[in-house]
């Protein structure tokens, strides 16, 4: 039984380890947390072909190094960050449900109205590390929009099972699921 699945990304070789999503599928967890060599790989590759845009917004927590990196790459001085969770020092917040398979039950996205100003009348390109599902995605492209934002374009890391298929994102590589063997299942 395979329990890692390899995978180099900018140049960058790691082994994912495959986890237990159910009884028959696993997924490769994908973690640029704590990978300062990954997250600047992969930020890189990335921003060689970010559509043209105003700013760049992601969802917190693995998404927030990855457009720090892409932002210095692009030489841009400011990038949005979505909350899980609303912050004292938010002025106020639009918000946008989200169910993901890799967090249990339903979750809001949050962002700040302070923000969304900003956001207001610009191209906005959305980056995530994997995308999968698409429900992050889809509750982010609604934040966009209720702050009076244009998403320019939608960008990740990975796309995982049938994400690949997608004709809207732009990513690095497909991540396939896994049976409960380890083998990839093929799309």
């Amino acid at each position: 039984m395979k329990t890692t699945y390899p995978i180099i990304l900018g140049g960058v070789k790691r082994q994912l380890p495959l986890c237990r999503l159910n009884d028959d599928l696993k997924i490769g967890a994908f973690v640029i947390l704590g990978d300062y060599e990954l997250t600047e790989a992969c930020a890189r590759e990335l921003a060689k072909s970010a559509p043209s845009h105003d700013y760049i917004l992601t969802a917190e927590c693995k998404g927030i190094p990855l457009v720090h990196e892409m932002a210095k790459i692009l030489k841009e001085e400011k990038h949005f960050i979505v909350r899980k969770k609303p912050k004292l020092y938010m002025q106020g917040v639009f918000s946008a449900n989200v169910n993901s398979i890799t967090t249990e039950g339903d979750q809001i996205l949050y962002l700040d109205t302070a923000d969304a100003e900003l956001i207001k009348g610009k191209k906005i390109l959305i980056v995530d590390d994997v995308i999968s599902t698409g429900e992050s995605l889809l509750a982010l492209e609604k934040l966009v929009e209720l702050a009076g934002g244009e998403v320019a374009g939608k960008m990740a890391i990975l796309a995982e099972g049938d994400a690949y298929k997608r004709d809207d994102i732009i990513y690095l590589e497909k991540l396939p699921l896994f049976n409960n063997e380890g083998e990839p299942i093929e799309a």
